[in-house]
């Protein structure tokens, strides 16, 4: 039995029922072999990829109806990759990352839950190389700059990682951080545009956030 507990939701996206496994509690904390310690996630921030965040469901919603074809996806920071449970419903080619220990066993729960086959699944950690990861023509991610390094961090994982083309999409709630990573996104050569999400998500909810979307397309027709 593992030393942390757990919960089912059912989670609607676009009328579609999804069963989600979750932590139960968020303030618990368990890592006995220091698999998370070794990672550099404190005790504080261990449970915090267990929850499905309002911005999670934004970006899920967004994926049920995005253009998908012809698109090699990465989620970065994915936690229980909702986004990434509705993208392989609808058969597109995704890659699930994220740094947590637990990320990749909660994530293929989920997939069993929903009847989905297996999915790619890579740890990703962006202050490091990621040898073997590959380039990406769609990078999306929910809520991930919520600490000071990582507009910094995330903005070089990106350029690593994107091809040429590529379309990065992030869903922010309005952090403090997204003004720093939108900094350093156009200093590697990106240019951005942001649009103000629906604020109220599917389960009715309030959300303050915005939709932030980077190209280097976008950079050059700014210049």
């Amino acid at each position: 039995m593992p030393d942390y507990r757990v919960k089912f939701e059912t989670v609607t996206v676009a009328g579609i029922d999804y069963v989600i496994r979750s932590l139960a509690d968020l303030q618990q904390y368990a890592d006995p072999l220091g698999d998370a310690k070794l990672a550099g996630i404190s005790s504080a921030s261990w449970s915090l990829f267990g929850k499905v965040w309002p911005s999670a469901r934004v970006l899920a919603l967004a994926m049920h109806s995005f253009d998908l074809v012809g698109k090699r996806i990465l989620e970065i920071g994915a936690g229980l990759g909702l986004a990434s449970l509705v993208i392989h419903r609808r058969a597109g080619d995704i890659t699930v990352s994220d740094w947590h220990p637990l990320s990749e066993s909660f994530l293929n729960k989920n997939l069993l839950l929903n009847n989905l086959g297996p999915l790619h699944y890579r740890t990703g950690n962006w202050a490091t190389g990621n040898p073997g990861l590959g380039c990406f023509d769609l990078i999306i991610g929910s809520d991930v700059l919520y600490e000071r390094q990582q507009p910094a961090q995330l903005a070089q994982f990106i350029s690593r990682h994107a091809t040429r083309n590529a379309q990065i999409i992030i869903v922010d709630p309005d952090r403090g951080n997204r003004v720093g990573f939108c900094r350093e996104m156009n200093g590697l050569g990106y240019g951005y545009s942001t649009r103000i999400a629906e604020r109220l998500t599917e389960n009715g909810e309030r959300y303050k956030g915005r939709f932030l979307t980077f190209s280097q397309a976008l950079f050059e027709a700014e210049a």
